[in-house]
Order: C-alpha cells, then sequence, then structure tokens
C-alpha cells in the first residue's frame, strides 16, 4: 500500500475523476508492479480487500481468475463500483472464469443497471468469439426497446454489443444499422480525431471496411 501511494500523481487523479474512478496511479507504473510480483492469489485477496482503488487495480492484475468461485465474483462485481475496478474486472477476471456464462445471464437480467451491464459486456464478449445457441434477433429487440432510455453505464455497454452484432453478423448487420439510426445512442459524442465513433452505425461501417481491407 506505500508503494502504491508512492505511485500517486495529482494529474492522472484529475483525468481519472472526470471518467468517475478515484486513483491518481499512472496504469504503466501499476503493470510494472504487478509484473514485478507475478500471481499472488492470497495477497490478491487481501489487497481487494483494502476498497482502495489502485489496490483493487493491482488485485485484479495479480490473481488466479480461476480460483474465484461464481458467488465470490458475484459479490466482487457489487463491490466494484469505480469503473475501471468494473471494467477491469469483467475484462481480466470474469471473462477467463468457467463461471462466465452463469454470470452472464444472471448479470444480464439484474434490475442494478451497473450489474446488467457486465452481463452485456459479457454479451458481447459472445458475439464476438463464440456466437453459437445466442438469439442475436432477441438480443436485437431488447436493445431496440430499452437502450435510449437505459442508464448510462448499462447504455454504453448495450450500444457495444449492438456495433458488435452488426460488425460480426452481415445477416443482422442492416437491422443493428437501422436500430443505431433511429436511436441516435452517443451519434453526437466528441471523438479525438484518429478515432472511430462509438455511434453504432459509423463504429459497423468503419469496423467492416477495415476487414474487407485487410
Amino acid at each position: 500500500m506505500a508503494e502504491l501511494a508512492g505511485l500517486e500523481d495529482p494529474k492522472i487523479r484529475a483525468v481519472s475523476e472526470k471518467h468517475g474512478d478515484d486513483h491518481g496511479v499512472n496504469l504503466g507504473r501499476l503493470r510494472a508492479l504487478a509484473k514485478r510480483l507475478k500471481t499472488q492469489q492470497e495477497l490478491a485477496g487481501r489487497l481487494w480487500e483494502t476498497d482502495d482503488t489502485a489496490a483493487r487495480l493491482l488485485a485484479i492484475l495479480i490473481c488466479r481468475p480461476k480460483a474465484f468461485g461464481r458467488q465470490e465474483l458475484d459479490v466482487m462485481l457489487r463491490e466494484a463500483r469505480v469503473p475501471k475496478v468494473h471494467d477491469w474486472l469483467v475484462n481480466y477476471v470474469v471473462k477467463k472464469s468457467p463461471h462466465s456464462e452463469e454470470l452472464r445471464l444472471a448479470w444480464s437480467a439484474d434490475p442494478d443497471p451497473v450489474v446488467a451491464s457486465a452481463g452485456w459486456a459479457l454479451t458481447t464478449e459472445r458475439v464476438a468469439k463464440k456466437p453459437e445457441d445466442l438469439d442475436l434477433a432477441g438480443l436485437l429487440d431488447v436493445i431496440e426497446a430499452e437502450m435510449k432510455d437505459a442508464p448510462d453505464r448499462l447504455r454504453w455497454a448495450m450500444n457495444h454489443c449492438l456495433a458488435q452484432i452488426g460488425i460480426e453478423r452481415a445477416e443482422h448487420r442492416a437491422r443493428a444499422i437501422d436500430i443505431g439510426e433511429r436511436l441516435e445512442v452517443l451519434k453526437d459524442y466528441p471523438t479525438s480525431p484518429g478515432c472511430t465513433s462509438p455511434f453504432a452505425p459509423i463504429w459497423i461501417t468503419e469496423m467492416v471496411r477495415r476487414q474487407h481491407d485487410k
């Protein structure tokens, strides 16, 4: 904890706080620390229990994802209210867990929109890597009905799933683009030069173009 405190940078904290995070650690230096520590499941558990954001990010980097039980991951996700901790937990731990599919189904139906957003993130992963047995038309129905009025984190996750369906599945592409155009979610989101807009019709069109150019 003392070493993490020594990595604190006020400028990084100011940027983090704009995104709803509460840490001031350069993530490159945090990753270097994790690389030095290597995998340490017990230490990861103790770091998580501190409730400190930088410590929890480090815990995610040094833990053993398959060592967590389903209930344990569910509790951790509900504790991870900071966006960066939530995203890293889903991407670096839950996606590698044998419980990921079970949690995807449970979280997608959860009344807490932040928890539900994790379910949608796992669904987006399935669309990209293992779409078999997914009801893609049904997912588009839900997105069409609910995305526009969903809370911010959930809306972002549903929009990502919409774009992924359009990018990966040619048979659903026209409908995905149409839903994006009608709902106009993230249409005016400011995008840095050289970056792709998160507005689904632009995102889908650009990624499909890149695939064809390869």
